[in-house]
Formats: structure tokens, sequence, C-alpha cells
């Protein structure tokens, strides 16, 4: 694992900035902690049900509270080894995947509304691309057009 002095030197700005305003929408309480119950409420927001258990079981994961450093720690110890932005990309696809489907209004509202927001019209054109059915995503399709592998 990187030594937490220059953790963030393990990663782009760019991708520094995305880990911030992850753990801003993660952490629903502001209190700069992420604790179980903000993990279960972020998750929930995003259509992705679960427990205080596994929400515990990946707080257990870090010694002592969960702030932003030790998130960013936790990330470039678990990238460590060869992954690589195509990783972070289809990774970032399993808070919105339910049996290989991504609910269509849901990741529309995610696009437009969190991170660097999407306009309507990039939003619009973006999702002419997806396979969709019944208001539902083809997530394999998605991934697909969204990395290189």
């Amino acid at each position: 694992m990187p030594k937490k002095a220059n953790i963030f030197e393990s990663f782009s700005h760019s991708a520094i900035q995305q880990f911030k305003e992850a753990f801003g929408i993660m952490d629903t309480d502001k209190d700069g902690l992420l604790s179980s119950s903000d993990l279960v409420a972020a998750f929930t927001a995003h259509g992705k049900n679960i427990g205080g258990g596994e929400a515990q079981a990946m707080l257990d994961e870090v010694d002592g509270p969960m702030n932003f450093t030790q998130m960013v720690t936790l990330f470039a110890s678990k990238m460590a080894g060869g992954s690589d932005d195509d990783d972070v990309i289809l990774a970032s696809f399993e808070a919105f995947e339910i049996n290989g489907q991504i609910d269509a209004e849901a990741f529309r509202h995610s696009l437009m509304t969190f991170g660097n927001k999407f306009s309507a019209s990039e939003v619009d054109d973006a999702f002419a691309e997806f396979k969709i059915d019944g208001g539902m995503i083809d997530a394999a399709h998605l991934k697909g057009l969204m990395v290189s592998k």
C-alpha cells in the first residue's frame, strides 16, 4: 500500500476530485466521516439496497473512522497491482447495477445531479446509444460502450 503521506500522489487531480465528490455524496450526515448509516443511505439513494452489516463490513476494511484520507487510502490499496481507469469505470457501475440491469431513470437522475453534471441533452445523446428495455439499461452493453476492454 502506498505511504499515507503520499497517498494523493497515487491518483490524478481529476481522480481526487471525483473521490471528493463521491465522499461528499456518501457522507449523508456531513460530519466528515462515513458511517454504516451513511453508506446504507447512499446506496439506497442510488437504487441498491444494502444492510447495515454489509455497510459495516466495508468500513471494517480501514483502521479507525473512515474519513476522506482513509477512503483514498483504501482505494489505493484495492487498486494496487494493476487496476486501471477501465477497472475504476466498471466498478463505478456496481452502485447502479442490479441483476445485470440499471434503472434508466435513476441513472439519468444521477448523471444530471451528482459529480460532473451532464445536461439533459448530453444524457439524451448518451442514452440513444444504450440498450434500454422496459426502463432498464443492459449493464453489460453499457460497460462495453464505456471501456476499451
